[in-house]
């Protein structure tokens, strides 16, 4: 499977964006050794960046079955291995070559032959390096660029792994820092390996800084989108030259945003099943560990699963409101209880109930159905986790006075009435609406008032620095008014075009299902040629064969235009009927199988973390404008991570996440 005929812009490509990244690591690197080796098994060795980019994309038995049968860390002492060849995926840089010319050079390397693919475009200056070294040269059997540098951590997402960009382009010592220019030239080459593998040449569209005018000075950190558009244009310029087939014209859209464009999306509650997973429960990434009765006796024992894209019950309701995904689970096991005579002898031994711990024994009783009952169990555990807390922490009422405040229902009276009665509400929550207010009504935050609504919410200092740093993520004072959807100004008074507008005809069933990203608008906006122009700019004019679209700044696409096949990667639309309670509604099968007709593929990026509700409309858009959207950002935070990172812009020694916990 070539990559080169696999993924051009007119052909039947039908994979999504992971299992193209996949299939590269796996065929284009790994199985392409097997043409010039006589060894067939072989050592993948990896640094510490490499070792995650495999992980996201590939399982350890898919790495197995292209002839790998040891994975090595590149900085740990390894066994010589001297009738073996090994494949290097590494990053190009000093320290990793002086490590693979050690295990190579001399009478004794540590493997028989070396296949090297390095993540990123090589210097000159290593590859001299490597070629000097006259006992390596001809141990050497491939040198090649994948130019594959991110963690494709969804089906439709992926990341830079930049977990400190706020600090490091936002902060107010961001100005003249190193660190800035470093972090935006990485970022940089990696959000271009991504059109490297996907053989994509996009338009750049990104936002403008906020204060290009003579009267005012134009700060670095309003600079971002614009300068990382400059990045990632010179990196694609050179692989066009350099890269076999990559396209000559624009295939596809980019648009390269910041966090300044919506700071409440990462802040409020978002209430779909796979948000207030992340926001409630103390999960290590997506890694959740549960209790299971032992095979061994009458204890439990403790257990770890992934909630990923391979459980069909998550990969259904992931995105779906958690009242409506604790509907579906309810339904999924009366029609289990219904259709399985031992479980409906169970349930009447029980008195009519059947709860996750019957479930689980059930596991062991009938163990032809173990995989459909142990996922249905622990769905049922986790959406009733989930419901627990919303009750204890009167979620409800907070989620409801956040989308209030947004939208212009409520104001500092409210706000300051709940703070006053609702007691039960934790100092963490009571931070995240008072973020909240002040992004909506800055001008309160500029008096003594502050100070008041702080005590009367039993804040801390250190909380409020996380309400003043979200300050830097917006332009100076500018006179001109945003034309554009909504927008966050903390040096400007409240207009009352500032609350978020109700969008019409997305009624939902479910309560506080109101709030959206602006991202979600602005996609939209991106896929009509209607991005005000005032406030986003383009890299490149179109090319004349650009679907033979006329000349502007902001290009209409239709879908009809692109020929691509590819699936939607969506489950927005699912009918419910087909639920026979174990298959969750066939997703997989679906997912395989329900290809559709789809325009030019939407990248985003977004500078300073995405959210899990951006993430989430990006696949709810794939399915509505009928083309493959791709959200990728620094990287994806949860409320709690988002709030810490706005404390650590004020710190000045160097500390880690894990460090400073709100």
């Amino acid at each position: 499977m070539s990559l080169d005929s696999d993924t051009s812009s007119q052909g039947g490509d039908h994979r999504n964006f992971r299992q193209i990244t996949r299939d590269r690591l796996l065929f284009e690197m790994l199985r392409s050794t097997r043409k010039n080796s006589k060894s067939t098994w072989k050592v993948l060795i990896m640094d510490k960046f490499t070792v995650k980019i495999m992980s996201y994309a590939c399982k350890m038995a898919d790495i197995t079955e292209e002839g790998v049968s040891l994975v090595e860390d590149l900085y740990k002492r390894r066994q010589p291995l001297p009738s073996l060849d090994a494949i290097y995926f590494i990053q190009p840089t000093k320290e990793n070559i002086v490590m693979f010319l050690s295990d190579m050079s001399g009478r004794s390397p540590l493997y028989k032959k070396a296949y090297v693919f390095f993540s990123s475009p090589v210097h000159k200056e290593l590859v001299a390096q490597i070629k000097k070294d006259s006992s390596v040269l001809p141990r050497i059997g491939a040198l090649s660029e994948m130019n594959l540098e991110y963690f494709a951590i969804d089906s439709q997402g992926f990341t830079t792994d930049h977990e400190r960009a706020l600090e490091e382009l936002f902060s107010e010592n961001a100005e003249g820092s190193h660190k800035y220019n470093a972090c935006l030239n990485t970022m940089a080459t990696r959000i271009s390996t991504v059109f490297a593998s996907m053989r994509e040449f996009p338009r750049v569209h990104y936002r403008v800084a906020k204060t290009i005018n003579a009267s005012t000075m134009t700060t670095l950190r309003d600079l971002v989108p614009t300068k990382l558009a400059a990045g990632v244009w010179n990196c694609l310029a050179k692989y066009k030259t350099t890269i076999p087939e990559f396209p000559q014209t624009e295939t596809c859209e980019l648009l390269i945003v910041d966090r300044s464009i919506d700071q409440i999306a990462p802040i409020i509650h978002e209430w779909t099943y796979d948000a207030m997973c992340h926001d409630l429960l103390c999960l290590d990434g997506n890694k959740y560990v549960h209790e299971v009765p032992s095979k061994n006796g009458p204890a439990t024992e403790k257990k770890e699963v992934l909630l990923e894209d391979h459980d069909p019950v998550w990969l259904e309701l992931r995105h779906a409101h958690i009242a409506d995904a604790s509907e579906r689970l309810h339904d999924k096991m009366t029609n289990f209880v219904s259709k399985n005579k031992a479980a409906q002898l169970h349930q009447a031994r029980n008195g009519g109930e059947v709860s996750t711990r019957d479930l689980q024994k059930m596991v062991q009783a009938l163990p032809q159905y173990s995989d459909q009952i142990d996922k249905l169990s622990l769905h049922v555990e986790i959406a009733g986790k989930l419901n627990n807390i919303i009750r204890e922490q009167c979620l409800r009422d907070v989620g409801q006075l956040e989308q209030d405040l947004v939208f212009g229902d409520a104001g500092t009276k409210e706000l300051i009435n709940f703070l006053r009665t609702q007691l039960g509400v934790s100092r963490e929550n009571k931070l995240r609406l008072l973020m909240i207010y002040a992004a909506l009504n800055p001008e309160k935050f500029e008096s003594d008032k502050s100070a008041k609504l702080m005590q009367l919410a039993g804040l801390s200092a250190d909380d409020m620095i996380a309400v003043n740093n979200m300050r830097c993520l917006c332009g100076p004072d500018t006179k001109k008014s945003s034309g554009g959807g909504f927008t966050l100004k903390f040096d400007v008074h409240k207009k009352k075009q500032a609350h978020r507008k109700e969008r019409t005809g997305e009624e939902s069933a479910w309560a506080l299902s109101r709030f959206y990203p602006v991202l979600e608008e602005l996609i939209e906006k991106l896929s009509k040629g209607e991005l005000p122009k005032d406030e986003y700019n383009c890299m490149n004019d179109p090319s004349p064969s650009f679907h033979g679209l006329p000349t502007s700044s902001s290009v209409r696409t239709s879908p009809a235009h692109s020929m691509r096949s590819r699936r939607t990667g969506g489950t927005w639309a699912r009918p419910r009927g087909s639920d026979d309670g174990y298959s969750s509604d066939s997703v997989l099968k679906h997912a395989s199988s329900d290809f559709k007709k789809l325009g030019q593929r939407i990248f985003v990026f977004v500078i300073g973390g995405a959210t899990r509700s951006e993430l989430c409309a990006a696949h709810k858009l794939s399915s509505k404008l009928k083309r493959e959207v791709i959200l990728g950002s620094s990287s994806l935070d949860d409320p709690p991570q988002f709030i810490t990172k706005l404390k650590l812009m004020s710190v000045e020694e160097e500390l880690t996440l894990d460090d400073l916990q709100i």
